[in-house]
């Protein structure tokens, strides 16, 4: 798998990553979850699920992982995998994120899953608790779904913090989500502490449905930021459990470029996010080998500028495509 260098550090990363969103907890909103896990929620049974999954990944050439706090035990899964396999820290690079608390309490249904908190309590605290989990594994630390609305580009406490923990070595980053990524990115590419740009990652939603970030994760890439697009599959409506009627006809076009690309609907649509020339990293976030390793095929599909063309209808207005995503039940 084709590894490059990842922002202006000398970390390497694989163009394929594994998020571990699906792995880590239950419940999750990705169609077919329950199905993925095959209901087993047992959590000595769901390390296990997620170690075969790891070594999925690792044995097709994966060498970027990606965590949050608020993704259940996905941290201490990740950091058992590394150390039974006794990973070399210098072999992967591990991103994680903080600012959700997760609240599920290993239920797949719940009142609150996570709850989100931009706070210097809550940074400082799940900031700890990642580098014990993780230790020297962890090179990337992101907030996570900052936005606009949430004040934390504004927060001059988690900023000095976010800088003073930039200079122990750890890449600051942050992940966005809704309607309005572009904007916070771009606040976020102007915040720079002792002459030196805050942010050096950024995780982002990108996908034939939803396309609005792609100027500013241009900008953001040409700065020297290394960028990593999430949920390419669109939480599994760019697959074919996607049994909306609604999206019936755009599901059947899917399948016949496809077929003519000859992949699937997921290796076409993460084709598609390989393609984009600022992209870095694309997540894969499959909770079943199989499916990774179908993702995983999308390196040796041709992504053609005629594709391109017949598929640029899909995209949904933002707004739209958000609160469609905010409707997906957790399973």
């Amino acid at each position: 798998m084709i590894r490059k260098k990842f922002d202006t550090s000398q970390l390497q990363v694989t163009q394929i990553g594994l998020g571990l969103a699906a792995l880590g907890r239950p419940g999750y909103i990705n169609l077919g979850h329950a199905q993925d896990l095959e209901r087993m929620y047992d959590v000595d049974a769901m390390e296990l699920h997620a170690h075969a999954v790891l070594d999925t990944a690792w044995k097709s050439g994966i060498r970027y992982f990606d965590a949050a706090r608020s993704y259940g035990r996905a941290e201490i899964f990740l950091s058992t995998w590394l150390s039974s396999r006794h990973i070399d820290p210098a072999e992967v690079v591990v991103g994680s994120k903080w600012g959700y608390t997760y609240t599920a309490d290993w239920q797949v249904e719940a009142e609150k899953h996570e709850i989100k908190e931009h706070s210097l309590d809550v940074f400082q605290r799940q900031l700890a608790e990642s580098r014990r989990l993780l230790g020297d594994y962890l090179n990337i630390y992101h907030i996570h779904s900052a936005t606009l609305e949430s004040g934390v580009l504004d927060n001059q406490q988690v900023l000095s913090a976010l800088a003073r923990t930039r200079e122990t070595g750890l890449i600051i980053g942050l992940s966005l989500s809704g309607p309005n990524q572009s904007a916070t990115l771009r606040k976020a590419l102007a915040l720079n502490f002792d002459g030196k740009p805050l942010f050096r990652s950024v995780q982002a939603t990108w996908n034939l449905l939803a396309r609005e970030a792609a100027g500013a994760l241009s900008e953001a890439h040409s700065a020297g930021m290394g960028v990593i697009i999430k949920e390419a599959l669109a939480n599994g409506r760019l697959t074919d459990r996607n049994d909306d009627p609604h999206f019936a006809q755009q599901l059947r076009l899917l399948a016949t470029e496809a077929e003519a690309a000859g992949t699937t609907i997921d290796g076409l649509a993460l084709a598609a996010a390989l393609a984009q020339p600022w992209a870095d990293v694309v997540l894969s976030g499959a909770a079943q080998s199989v499916h990774l390793l179908s993702n995983v095929s999308a390196q040796d599909v041709a992504w053609t500028n005629e594709t391109e063309s017949r598929l640029a209808g899909l995209v949904e207005p933002a707004a739209y495509y958000w609160q469609r995503r905010s409707e997906l039940d957790w399973n």
